[in-house]
């Protein structure tokens, strides 16, 4: 018996800070027939057992191998951006510098350390090689302008069909729609949930190139601690974990107190929470075994573990389309006493609509296609027309197909 210490590290890209998390994992190590290696191409010479960890912390000679700051520097990013998008003093180009950045890289934010770096929103929005759609993209950078043009001009005007407007803490578009609301709940499935099943932890990100082999013969990625395939699997829980201050605590959720920051997080917690205890613990046990499915490099046992994630997070983001086209059929349904009550929750719900084209079935499939979503979309385009069958027709069938 061999006891190696294997390290995580998390990074979106090799000038990503090192987390520096530890923990002893025992290998096993134990030759196979030839008779085992020809069954497999995936498999490695050396059939390697790890012990899992109770954490999501890996070590290689006594250093972390895990490494996920650019993941955390978006999601910080993200924050300000939500801001100005609450604010009535931003202008169009403050708003698509937080979002796409410029020549220089990131830029725009108060806090000088999310500035000039590669790490930009907007390159990771609708942008996975599954599901990744230049039109969905220009939709948020649509939204940006719609917000300078169309709330900022109106702040203090009542909200009425056709009017942009205020309505309580609330700012309309002349079609009643909340731009702050769809512009990160769709973000919640075209950013994160879109980077995590359908680019990081893909075979398309983490089998690229050379990246088994290099894998399978522990070739480390330049000067750091990690293999290419590691990392990536890591870039993937970051952007659900990525601004928690300790992911080896509580299942990786937030600490009391903790914020859970604007994104897929907030609302996977929410699910915990509400809905589906246990959510949280199935996730992070997968990322912990998937992780080291990869250490042992074990790439079955690693898909084995990718799948669980695809379906639990994606029905997390159907189990909120659900709960607020939930809301919005009472109150369309004379729950309201003004109709512009329902217009907050509602546009939520929009966006969480949007995201379910992002979302991975298992099997590389969304729950929802595009054309789907875009049909969807179409029915929500004016919440003062919108009829209760619509959005009772809508919330049953999202509900069915995810099992919820």
């Amino acid at each position: 018996m061999l006891i190696m210490i294997i390290t995580l590290v998390s990074c979106d890209n090799s000038d990503d800070d090192i987390v520096d998390t530890s923990a002893t994992v025992e290998e096993t190590t134990s030759s196979t027939s030839s008779e085992d290696e020809s069954n497999s191409e995936e498999n490695t010479d050396d059939a390697t057992t790890i012990a899992l960890p109770e954490n999501y912390v890996f070590e290689r000679n006594a250093e972390s191998t895990v490494s996920f700051s650019g993941q955390t520097t978006r999601l910080n990013q993200s924050n300000e951006l939500y801001s100005a998008l609450n604010d009535n003093v931003a202008s169009l180009a403050d708003l698509n510098l937080m979002f796409q950045g410029d020549d220089n890289g990131s830029g725009g934010f108060s806090d000088e350390t999310l500035n000039g770096t590669s790490k930009i929103i907007g390159s990771k929005t609708s942008a996975s090689t599954l599901r990744g759609d230049a039109l969905t993209k220009a939709q948020f950078v649509q939204w940006l302008t719609d917000y300078t043009t169309d709330i900022i001009p109106n702040w203090v005007s009542d909200a009425s069909e056709g009017n942009a407007g205020q309505y309580g803490n609330y700012h309309f578009t002349a079609n009643g729609h909340e731009i702050d609301q769809l512009f990160f709940k769709g973000l919640i499935g075209a950013f994160c949930l879109d980077q995590i099943v359908n680019n990081y932890i893909h075979p398309n990100q983490l089998d690229s190139g050379t990246r088994t082999e290099d894998n399978t013969n522990e070739l480390l990625s330049g000067d750091n601690n990690y293999t290419d395939m590691e990392h990536k699997w890591d870039e993937g829980f970051g952007y659900l974990y990525g601004q928690i201050a300790d992911v080896t605590l509580n299942n990786g959720l937030p600490a009391d107190g903790e914020s859970s920051g604007n994104l897929l997080m907030k609302y996977f917690k929410k699910v915990e929470e509400n809905y589906d205890p246990g959510i949280a613990k199935r996730v992070y046990d997968a990322f912990i075994a998937g992780r080291s499915a990869i250490v042992s490099k074990d790439y079955v046992e690693r898909e084995v573990q990718a799948k669980i994630i695809k379906q639990e997070l994606s029905k997390a983001v159907g189990q909120y389309a659900v709960h607020y086209l939930s809301g919005a059929y009472e109150n369309y349904n004379g729950g309201a006493d003004d109709i512009r009550d329902a217009f907050h929750g509602l546009s939520e719900g929009y966006g969480f609509v949007l995201s379910l084209q992002f979302t991975n079935d298992g099997n590389d499939e969304p729950y929802f296609t595009k054309e789907e979503v875009d049909a969807y979309l179409l029915q929500l385009e004016n919440f003062y027309t919108l009829e209760a069958n619509t959005i009772l027709e809508m919330h049953n069938e999202i509900k069915s197909r995810f099992g919820i």
